[in-house]
């Protein structure tokens, strides 16, 4: 059975309606229960999440979470001494950004300054994060600022 099929049978029995004919379920099935309808509700949200992950997972390259042998290592380094970009070698090694950056991290090729790469598998960040401790200090001179109004 598909996840869509499964998905499509919950989701007809929790609206008390027969999957197979279409018919409203009577009034007293055990599937009026609340508890049943909560085991329901939970199944087809893991249904969901299942196919999320799986539709996320896809669109990652193919190397993700592999690890990495020597061989691998020395192209990257080769790469990126010839001066090419970390995207380019993101593609041709099948990795995110954010693992190329990692790695020549590693390598002591770049330090964590010099990543593009901030919290996310791929994700850009223009500015690198700031601390708990700044930004609590920047929201203090914020509120300082507007009291002294």
């Amino acid at each position: 059975m598909t996840q869509t099929r499964a998905r499509q049978i919950l989701q007809s029995l929790i609206q008390g309606i027969d999957p197979v004919t279409g018919a409203e379920l009577p009034h007293e099935t055990v599937l009026q229960r609340a508890d049943v309808l909560r085991a329901l509700l939970a199944g087809l949200t893991a249904i969901e999440q299942a196919s999320a992950r799986a539709q996320r997972r896809a669109q990652l390259p193919g190397n993700v979470g592999q690890a990495w042998t020597t061989e691998e290592e020395s192209r990257l380094v080769a790469a990126f001494k010839s001066g090419d970009s970390a995207v380019a070698m993101a593609r041709q090694h099948g990795r995110t950004l954010r693992a190329i950056e990692a790695r020549l991290e590693k390598l002591g090729l770049i330090t964590a300054e010099q990543r593009a790469t901030r919290g996310g598998f791929t994700g850009v960040s223009e500015a690198p994060p700031r601390s708990r401790l700044a930004r609590g200090a920047i929201l203090g001179r914020k509120r300082a600022q507007r009291r002294s109004r």
